[in-house]
């Protein structure tokens, strides 16, 4: 039955051929760099968001699992919200330097931006 889910053959076009068998492809896992190789960028961004500023840490090479737990160490550090998606941090508030320091002590080469 498993090898019967439709849901993953979306978009597959029919086929006559008796002896076609439909293979899914397997995304490749980004492999996460140790901390002491990652160069991270600690920016402030106030664009599209009403003027509210908010901390960006950009540069994370590696898993996405990895990111979402460096982005929580680093909300629950600061005391706010935040969020880890598509390779960025973004911490709510101006907390530039504070985040650049904790980056800092776990390891990683963090540099302040603007």
């Amino acid at each position: 039955m498993a090898d019967n889910d439709w849901k993953k053959r979306l978009g597959m076009v029919y086929s006559t051929n008796p002896d076609f068998s439909f293979e899914t492809s397997q995304d490749e896992q980004i492999e996460t760099l140790e901390p002491s190789k990652q160069k991270l960028i600690v920016t402030i961004d106030r664009s599209g968001r009403a003027g509210k500023q908010v901390t960006l840490v950009k540069g994370f090479v590696g898993a996405e699992g990895d990111l979402v737990e460096l982005g929580r160490t680093l909300k629950v550090k600061c005391g706010v919200g935040g969020t880890a998606k598509d390779g960025e941090i973004t911490i709510q508030g101006d907390f530039r330097d504070k985040v650049t320091q904790l980056l800092t002590d776990l390891g990683y080469k963090a540099k302040r931006g603007n």
